[in-house]
């Protein structure tokens, strides 16, 4: 959607409105002089004081008029031109003006910068997300494309075995099986993106629909398990069946919430016993596409779409640092009645 349009018509800059305005505050008493000399016949010329009067109101007018101009028309020009050169640069014209003058002004420039920056972000974040997902639709297109040709070109004279042609067969149907996860995967990122509405959930809820879900993982709970978090029971179940599918692909049995509230926030500890993360993988682990599984059909988008419910729903999601085996991740999440 493109954005709207000011309508294009003359309308005078601020600068012409401050002096403006100024000069005829200064008009004033140069009208009081004019009118006590027109209703005097006596005076006929100006008195010093009365030049001196006149003097020190100009001054005074300019004065006030710099002010203004170092203070509010200034910034806000500069402002403006670091638009345009943001728009052009990208972010690394993302940066302080020199001076802000009012504290409107500086409030409303970080206000800008801080969006600039999320735009920027976020159109380096969309670059880097289509690369991505062509690279991961490539590969089984072109396995898919691939076992088909053979499968058409066979013929009487060099036929394929049954073998073969269920092997191709099989191979078509796997990654047609992959590219299902992905869009579903993708489908899960588009909602996260955008924060649902609908009320909340509780852990003890998840756990619920988890042990149905994941019958070979053995889920269990303590603390305040009922407290009413600022997650719709939908992404609820997206950020935990997550949580719990990446646990049963490491090898995990076991699955364990620890939840604490305040009066403001649920933190909810989520452990498993799998094979766990290792050091060089921490810090990649919340990265779209990154994965450990590809050769088993992980995307490597489950810990993303984690990050990203979780963002818009105003929670957070760490990687705790623990001594033996499992992984155990630390969420914080508003309670349902301090969201907003």
């Amino acid at each position: 959607m493109p954005a709207p349009k000011v309508r294009v018509k003359w309308r005078p800059p601020l600068a012409l409105i401050v002096y403006a305005v100024l000069l005829t505050v200064m008009a004033l008493p140069v009208l009081i002089v004019i009118w006590f000399r027109a209703t005097e016949a006596s005076a006929n010329r100006m008195e010093p004081v009365e030049i001196i009067a006149l003097v020190v109101v100009l001054v005074l007018t300019l004065a006030v008029a710099y002010v203004l101009t170092r203070t509010i028309t200034g910034p806000i020009d500069a402002l403006i031109a670091r638009t345009d050169e943001i728009a052009r640069g990208g972010k690394a014209a993302i940066r302080p003006l020199e001076s802000y003058g009012t504290r409107e002004i500086a409030v409303l420039s970080q206000s800008f910068l801080d969006l600039a920056g999320k735009l920027v972000d976020r159109t380096e974040y969309v670059r880097s997300f289509a690369a991505h997902v062509s690279h991961e639709l490539k590969s089984p297109l072109t396995a898919i494309r691939g076992a088909a040709e053979l499968l058409r070109d066979d013929d009487a004279d060099r036929a394929m075995t049954k073998a073969q042609r269920l092997h191709f067969l099989d191979n078509i149907a796997a990654d047609a099986v992959r590219l299902d996860a992905l869009l579903q995967r993708l489908r899960e990122l588009a909602q996260a993106e955008m924060p649902m509405t609908g009320g909340g959930s509780s852990i003890a809820s998840v756990m619920a629909l988890l042990r149905h879900r994941f019958p070979a993982l053995d889920i269990s709970g303590t603390g305040d398990t009922e407290s009413l978090i600022a997650l719709p029971d939908e992404a609820a179940s997206i950020v935990f069946a997550n949580l719990a599918d990446n646990a049963l692909q490491h090898g995990a049995a076991l699955l364990e919430f620890t939840v604490s509230a305040d009066t403001r926030t649920a933190l909810i500890l989520v452990r498993d016993d799998g094979s766990g993360i290792s050091e060089e993988n921490r810090d990649r682990i919340f990265q779209p596409f990154f994965s450990t599984r590809r050769e088993e059909g992980g995307t490597g988008m489950g810990l993303g779409i984690v990050h990203a419910m979780l963002s818009s729903h105003g929670g957070t999601i760490h990687l705790r640092q623990t001594t033996g085996a499992g992984a155990e991740f630390e969420i914080a999440i508003p309670l349902l009645s301090q969201r907003g």
